[in-house]
């Protein structure tokens, strides 16, 4: 349980944040007679819009009594917000678990100076903000504002208390879906039309430490934000600083529609640095959407992993681009495979629109909805094609054992051993014995105990074998070869060399 946006925390140990900076607004300059040549109208008038708004009290006396404080009643049996109120506390294994772990939080969840107490499980308070989006009582709020509730409460701008029940939550996009009790005409505001561009005013209102309606103001400093929270991440990066307690509340433009929803922030120091991220209203709506209708979120289903197409993967496999999402995995059941992509294809476009990386192809699909058609634009042996597949419908996640054999090891043969690897014979592929830190294949992230599955587009068992796609890669005239690596439960594609530098 978290009651505030969560600080990414850096590498290195980190006390959890209490933001407070307040953002400046440029009020006017003086104009002084020098003998300087006076501005155009041009340059004029864009100094003057520059200045922003005079002020922003007319926006908040519109919007201000749709925010609510959101009061949850827990059970700490899982969480110890109340111990350390500054870290946020997810699920073993969720995306924003796994986010936090790879930007330092240690595995005993402790804040790096002493290891986290342990008590027993009792009942606490915790708190953030929502916003009404409909009359009738519906709110928006942050999952983790909501998880492990066993009561929640909202407090409008007029102090009156209401009692509210959890529609439907979503950890993907940590997006929940809340509704009063009390039947009602309730204030509430809407999502805007069309998304904000870098550089335009924006505006929070939250409950920051629980003292309700508080309003601070930035811009827009990037779109499209990955944090590496999950796969569906699009996040909206803003400097308006928010506060403990501001999770789940609305970002505002100056029209007074929601943009965004306050989720999490970056603070190396502790306190802030003018790095905030808001999941994006378009992403808010779809989920919404979904889980006022059916209680949860249905989404679009591949069945197939994906990984980034660097430049030596794209030189390798003939693309002008480094972009779309390489195929490094299938499942024999899934949409994808039933309709015939195949590992090692690199998927371009859907529906005629280009995808840049894995996570926009994620979000495309996953938008689009179970049992929906979709043509995907592939590469595949230098060439592009067109397949149709029809999507099914998101699975929960899955594990998979990964089972190296225990064969004996094989010497290493030229071209591989100058590359800095050491292999063996496997059942199921080449597995990687001994890696060279100071070598290219170390660079390229191969690891001991990695299996390598395929080299050049064909399957392997034995370390010959990788050699000699080398060798053929080297002979075509290929600056790499690519390889199909499993490492763990993950499969992805290396793009090796075919010799050491």
């Amino acid at each position: 349980m978290f009651s505030a946006p969560s600080p990414i925390r850096p590498r290195r140990k980190l006390r959890a944040a209490l933001l407070g900076a307040v953002a400046a607004v440029a009020v006017g300059a003086a104009v002084v007679n020098t003998g300087l040549y006076a501005p155009s109208s041009a340059v004029a008038d864009t100094q003057q819009t520059s200045a922003g708004p005079a002020s922003f009290a007319d926006i908040v006396d519109r919007v201000k009594s749709s925010v609510v404080s959101v009061k949850v009643k827990m059970s700490d049996a899982a969480d110890a917000e109340s111990d350390f109120p500054g870290m946020p506390q997810f699920p073993p294994g969720s995306p924003f678990d796994r986010f936090f772990r790879q930007f330092g939080l240690p595995d005993d969840g402790n804040q790096g100076d002493a290891p986290m107490p342990r008590h027993k499980p009792h009942l606490t308070m915790a708190q953030g903000s929502g916003f009404f989006i409909s009359s009738d009582g519906y709110i928006v709020t942050n999952n983790h504002v909501v998880d492990h509730a066993t009561e929640v409460t909202v407090t409008t701008s007029e102090g009156k208390t209401l009692s509210a029940k959890v529609i439907g939550v979503d950890a993907k996009t940590d997006l929940a879906l809340l509704k009063v009790k009390d039947a009602g005409n309730y204030p509430f505001v809407k999502f805007t039309s069309h998304a904000p561009r870098v550089g335009d005013w924006v505006i929070a209102v939250g409950n920051p430490f629980g003292l309700g309606g508080t309003v601070t103001a930035g811009i827009v400093s990037a779109r499209g934000r990955d944090i590496g929270s999950g796969p569906y991440d699009d996040f909206i990066q803003i400097d308006a600083p928010v506060n403990h307690g501001n999770s789940g509340g609305p970002t505002f433009d100056v029209n007074g529609d929601v943009v965004g929803v306050n989720t999490a922030i970056f603070s190396p120091s502790g306190g802030s640095v003018g790095i905030g991220f808001a999941i994006s209203s378009d992403v808010v709506q779809n989920v919404v959407d979904q889980l006022k209708t059916n209680g949860v979120v249905q989404r679009g289903w591949l069945g197939v992993e994906i990984q980034q197409v660097t430049q030596d993967i794209a030189d390798s496999l003939g693309l002008k681009a480094a972009s779309g999402a390489l195929v490094a995995k299938e499942n024999k059941d899934a949409p994808a495979a039933q309709a015939g992509v195949k590992i090692g294809d690199v998927i371009t476009a859907v529906n005629g629109q280009s995808v840049a990386d894995p996570h926009e192809l994620a979000r495309r699909i996953a938008d689009l909805g179970p049992k929906k058609s979709a043509d995907l634009t592939i590469w595949r042996n230098g060439a592009q094609q067109t397949i149709n597949v029809t999507l099914g419908s998101m699975p929960n996640d899955k594990q998979a054992m990964n089972d190296l054999g225990e064969s004996k090891p094989d010497a290493s043969v030229g071209a591989v051993a100058k590359l800095g690897l050491t292999l063996q014979a496997g059942h199921d592929g080449v597995t990687v014995t001994d890696v060279d830190p100071q070598s290219v294949a170390a660079d390229k992230g191969l690891q001991q105990g990695d299996v390598i599955l395929e080299a050049g587009g064909k399957s392997v068992d034995k370390p010959e074998q990788v050699a000699q796609a080398l060798d053929a890669a080297k002979s075509d005239g290929r600056k790499s070869v690519l390889l199909r690596v499993k490492s763990g439960d993950n499969v992805r594609f290396v793009a090796l060399p075919t010799e050491a530098s």
